[in-house]
């Protein structure tokens, strides 16, 4: 059970479990980055939480700002010419923007661990996968090398990797894409974190293999009961595994709510859009309905909503007046001045 609280001077949402505080709490995260070509604002006061257990889906086009999001919540960002420039991010209620270099480490890989996009490239080619699994327990935990190859084989067999004991010695090239996928999520697994942030894990996986690795998210989730955040662009492969859905733009959170509200009744133009472009099987043959236009560049984001360049039910005012997160109900909240019409359209 979760209680979502609302700021009325801000419009930021908070979603926390009913019981105890959040795992994370993330408060007007501002990120920005410092170019010879301006500053790009990749992030531009997000706010959310995470309960125990709790699976976040942060959803929107590629350079809405998600993975930037995730990657200053792990404190990897690189400065420059990355800034964190306002807010706070609170893991445990500890502010880890205010953390001493030690102790992020000792949180970052163990208590919030990452899942990145592209297993070939995050896997390193010249080492056995056995060895790169191993190398946490190493790390982290003073384990012996032949005590490390054995934690490494089970963690294996856990995300169901064929043959374990005889593929431990294997290389990251002699796996397939959804396999090297398992790997990666092994080793954000070995030391059992509270969090885990899977940036665009189904990226370049063809379907089959992509429900595959979310059931596995999924029931590994409900085995350990870890606080789970998705980084997607595809509203189609979160419906069976979240919890809630925090739709991003321009650096800005313009919808959150339960995943059902989403795609029963979406309340932002830029989410009904994003449902719209999605194929469906009981509509063969026909056209699909792409959003218009490009995302906005985030070193100059238009002035008002910027959405309403793309906008189909865009008025004056929308190119004027930022808007708030507005509640829409006790769990749904929308950035959108006529967020009542888009629901209205879906009833």
């Amino acid at each position: 059970m979760r209680q979502v609280l609302v700021d009325s001077d801000t419009g930021s949402n908070r979603t926390a479990a009913a019981l105890g505080g959040p795992l994370l709490d993330v408060d007007n995260l501002h990120v920005e980055f410092r170019t010879d070509y301006g500053v790009v604002r990749a992030v531009d006061g997000i706010s959310y939480t995470l309960a125990g257990g709790e699976s976040l889906a942060i959803l929107g086009e590629s350079g809405s700002g998600k993975s930037v999001s995730a990657q200053a919540v792990m404190g990897i960002l690189d400065t420059p010419p990355a800034f964190v420039t306002q807010g706070s991010i609170k893991f445990r209620g500890e502010d880890m923007l205010k953390m001493s270099p030690e102790r992020l480490r000792g949180i970052r890989g163990a208590r919030i661990a990452m899942i990145f996009q592209d297993a070939l490239s995050a896997l390193n080619p010249v080492f056995s996968v056995g060895d790169q699994i191993g190398e946490m327990f190493r790390a982290h935990q003073g384990m012996s090398k032949k005590h490390a190859k054995i934690r490494a084989i089970e963690l294996m067999d856990r995300v169901r990797i064929p043959s374990a004991r005889e593929r431990v010695g294997d290389y990251p090239h002699q796996f397939s894409g959804g396999m090297r996928q398992r790997v990666m999520i092994a080793m954000a697994l070995a030391l059992d974190p509270d969090i885990l942030i899977a940036d665009e894990p189904t990226t370049a996986l063809d379907v089959t293999v992509q429900a595959q690795v979310m059931a596995l998210l999924a029931d590994l989730q409900q085995e350990t009961s870890m606080g789970l955040i998705l980084i997607t662009h595809d509203l189609g492969v979160v419906a069976d595994v979240a919890d809630r859905i925090a739709v991003m733009y321009a650096g800005r959170i313009v919808e959150d709510a339960p995943v059902h509200e989403v795609y029963a009744r979406p309340a932002h133009p830029y989410t009904e859009g994003l449902i719209a472009s999605i194929p469906r099987l009981d509509q063969k043959g026909q056209h699909l309905d792409p959003i218009a236009g490009q995302p906005p560049n985030l070193a100059h984001i238009p002035a008002g909503c910027s959405f309403h360049p793309r906008c189909p039910r865009a008025r004056r005012r929308c190119s004027v007046d930022v808007p708030a997160l507005m509640d829409v109900s006790a769990e749904h909240h929308s950035a959108c001045h006529y967020w009542e019409e888009v629901v209205n359209d879906h009833r």
